[in-house]
């Protein structure tokens, strides 16, 4: 899969970022239609996002408790990029653009650094695709019911199924990787004309620890909410992802995610990039931007 700032396999982006803060399947049931359904959609995901696909350009607005921040990312065949453009609302003082603009030359001019960035994407994808491959056997799943797709849910003209999951008890998770999915229950919907997962919303039904309970533990409450859509002619993209999670990792040190990402102006790029590329790119839109604001008197 190609390496992406936004997990364009989107569920296991978010729960492989857990896995990356944290650090052998028993023979699965035959499978009930429902997990079928799950398993035709995961296998879709994975194959949608093989290399040889659409590269976008678009806009992240980031919540946190502490700050609001939006944030142009393109991706290249080098990497993504990613030029943070405002921060609570106002554009960035002359100190924080100058840091910008030092963090991306930084690696244009370290092919170090940019490997280490490229390794680092590749890892997560790699997780991703271990949790995406999990997802059909990990849960119970149960159909409940359909409801309209929107703009930023699936499609506006497709119907999606509604399943609603709970731990599998003869899961067996191979790694930590996988075991966050075994305290998890929520809702998948899905897409059947186009084999997509349009939303899943997770969360923890019991404190999961992660290995062996030395490293940690998630609390049970933890909870988050992954919505995709059709963007571009069957091109579907993350376009809203909320995370609230909190535990302990390493004993000692606590662990606070609460944020919320909305994904929107999605413009198709060229899919031979370079990172030096996209960052002039980044740079052209950034300006467009400012140019298109009002001028205050």
């Amino acid at each position: 899969m190609r390496s992406r700032h936004k997990p364009r396999l989107w569920l296991a982006g978010v729960l492989a970022a857990l896995a990356a803060i944290t650090g052998r399947a028993k023979d699965e049931p035959t499978q009930s239609g429902s997990a079928q359904l799950v398993a035709r959609a995961v296998q879709n995901e994975i194959n949608a996002n093989a290399p040889g696909g659409l590269h976008f350009m678009f806009r992240d607005e980031r919540r946190t408790v502490h700050l609001n921040q939006t944030k142009l990312i393109v991706e290249t065949r080098e990497g993504t990029a990613g030029l943070v453009i405002a921060e609570d609302g106002h554009p960035l003082s002359t100190a924080r653009h100058q840091a910008e603009e030092a963090r991306l030359q930084n690696y244009i001019r370290n092919p170090d650094e940019l490997n280490r960035k490229r390794r680092q994407e590749k890892e997560d994808a790699d997780r991703t695709i271990r949790i995406m491959k999990a997802l059909p056997s990990a849960f119970i799943y149960e159909q409940d019911g359909t409801q309209q797709g929107t703009e930023s849910v699936g499609s506006p003209q497709d119907q999606l199924v509604r399943l609603n999951f709970r731990p599998n008890p003869d899961y067996d998770p191979p790694s930590r990787v996988e075991q966050v999915l075994t305290g998890m229950a929520g809702h998948l919907l899905i897409d059947t004309k186009e084999n997509r997962i349009a939303e899943i919303d997770g969360a923890l039904q019991k404190d999961v620890a992660f290995g062996w309970g030395i490293l940690g533990h998630l609390d049970r409450g933890g909870r988050f909410l992954v919505q995709q859509a059709d963007v571009d002619n069957r091109q579907w993209e993350i376009t809203r992802m909320e995370l609230s999670f909190t535990g302990k990792i390493l004993l000692f040190k606590k662990l606070n995610i609460r944020s919320t990402d909305s994904f929107s102006n999605f413009h198709p790029v060229a899919p031979d990039l370079t990172f030096a590329q996209g960052v002039a790119l980044l740079h052209k839109e950034a300006a467009r931007i400012e140019g298109a604001m009002p001028k205050v008197p």
